[in-house]
């Protein structure tokens, strides 16, 4: 059934995904619930065959919103630091009965990318508008006792502080890796680097202000520099948000019936016992979350850390380095506070 383009309809229901905003215009997507399960991402690699994109003036939502006199939907949070489970936790939580979860929406990011490019721009009227329209579509939900979650990514971590203020106690988990396993995922080959080069530039003032100048950093020093930021702002809000919690990617990857358990519990997500062994003995949890045709688990993922951790040795020293000469002056904790689950995982050892 098609959803007629008006703002009450809109609002409504998730089958038109918002997908970007672009000029003064907020574009749509007609999707189903379907869609938003396989689409490992809701970026441009979103698992939609050709479709028409619908829509509307950005003013005009945003303006339909604050009229409406409706209170922001409840989202559950899922925060990365990427390349540490977070697709593979996401995806475990997707429960086509008991919840809608969105990985990756591109409007969240490009609010990120703005505030960290242009700090003064979470200031403006216009960019709170936008990122209040933003969370009213993303929170939309198929079922009222099915809570949508909303996995972030990295520039959206330079907007975390100015988000969870919409809703203080919206839960969500905070997924990271101690520095040196962080090091070896993002530094293992020149695709993950030249990743690292091309967020660090995106959003470089952001990191500066969160981690010091990295003008003229090389690769192993931008990926210092980034997990130093997201660790500072992580901290900042967990001493903001008691209901955010920490997790290390360790944790799940070690232990992941119980991780999500308290994960689901955490999240409101109905996820029985039974429904979380199949998950864990199931086809996810033995195949690459990204790429779900590649067969890999948690001892293939052990393996290559040790063999990258003597390639990459000089590179992790290095980095070491340059967190601690920078660590007096951009602090941070020795654990994250407020585990999901047991103490928390030292972030250098």
């Amino acid at each position: 059934m098609t959803v007629p383009l008006t703002a009450d309809a809109l609002f409504a229901t998730p089958d038109q995904y918002f997908f970007a905003f672009e000029a003064e215009e907020a574009l749509f997507l007609p999707v189903d619930r379907d869609v938003y399960h396989r689409s490992l991402f809701l970026d441009d690699r979103i698992a939609l065959e050709a479709a028409e994109i619908r829509s509307m003036p950005t003013q005009a939502l945003a303006a339909h919103r604050a009229a409406s006199g409706d209170p922001l939907p409840r989202i559950g949070w899922i925060f990365h630091i990427a390349h540490c489970g977070s697709t593979l936790l996401a995806r475990a939580l997707d429960r086509r009965d008991s919840s809608l979860v969105l990985r990756e929406p591109l409007p969240l990011r490009q609010l990120g990318v703005e505030a960290a490019v242009i700090p003064q721009a979470v200031e403006s009227a216009s960019w709170r508008e936008r990122l209040r329209l933003a969370v009213a579509l993303a929170g939309r939900r198929y079922r009222s006792d099915a809570p949508t979650l909303v996995k972030a990514n990295v520039p959206v971590n330079m907007i975390l502080l100015p988000l969870m203020a919409l809703d203080p106690a919206a839960p969500g988990i905070l997924l990271h890796h101690p520095l040196e396993p962080y090091l070896l995922a993002i530094l293992r080959s020149d695709a993950h680097r030249d990743w690292v080069m091309r967020v660090t530039h995106e959003i470089a003032p952001a990191i500066t202000a969160w981690a010091g100048p990295i003008a003229g950093a090389d690769v192993v020093e931008r990926a210092a520099a980034l997990w130093l930021a997201q660790m500072r702002i992580y901290d900042a809000a967990l001493a903001r948000h008691p209901s955010l919690r920490s997790l290390a990617a360790i944790t799940l990857f070690e232990t992941p019936p119980p991780v999500l358990e308290a994960a689901a519990d955490h999240l409101g997500v109905t996820m029985a016992a039974d429904a979380i062994d199949e998950t864990v003995s199931g086809p996810l949890f033995a195949s690459h979350a990204k790429q779900p045709g590649q067969a890999f688990d948690n001892n293939v993922r052990r393996d290559r850390e040790t063999q990258l951790a003597r390639i990459l040795r000089p590179d992790l020293d290095r980095a070491r380095r340059w967190i601690d000469e920078r660590r007096q002056d951009f602090p941070f904790p020795e654990r994250l506070a407020r585990p999901l689950l047991g103490a928390g995982t030292m972030l250098i050892g």
